[in-house]
């Protein structure tokens, strides 16, 4: 009897643990989403001339970006190395493999958000720095996101 508790207790025990690194991994692909939404729904069609200048959307879009440059350093533990999520991305084994080169991407990522946000005040301001945080975001995805399937 004993040994069938100390059984289902581990089997329970690595059950939550895969459970929680799956809660983080989807907590990432949330958190990448909102970037995304943020660049591509909210900045980028601005900037585009598409949807009108609109400060408060703006203000918001970088507040987001810049509360993910600041989550970003803790949200690719280890433990979810090799976890494919639902979806069309995962994170590349090249996160844990050249760790600093990854963490080298997040400063920057998070240096130009906090520079723009600063900056960015008016149509003319958004045109000269959106281009710089794409390039930042999308860097990091040319390297360390991979396409899934």
């Amino acid at each position: 009897m004993r040994t069938v508790v100390v059984v289902v207790g581990t089997l329970l025990l690595g059950v939550g643990a895969v459970t929680a690194q799956q809660d983080l991994v989807t907590k990432a692909q949330n958190v990448m989403k909102a970037n995304g939404k943020n660049l591509g729904g909210v900045l980028g069609p601005m900037f585009k001339g598409e949807k009108p200048y609109d400060q408060a959307a703006v203000d918001a879009a970088l507040a987001q970006l810049d509360d993910t440059a600041k989550k970003l350093p803790t949200m690719f533990p280890a433990s979810i190395k090799g976890l494919k999520p639902e979806g069309d991305y995962s994170s590349s084994p090249k996160i844990w493999e050249d760790k600093a080169g990854f963490d080298a991407r997040i400063a920057s990522f998070a240096k130009v958000v906090s520079e723009a946000k600063a900056k960015i005040k008016d149509l003319d301001s958004l045109k000269a720095n959106f281009p710089g945080i794409g390039k930042e975001c999308g860097g990091c995805h040319e390297t360390f996101r991979l396409k899934n399937g």
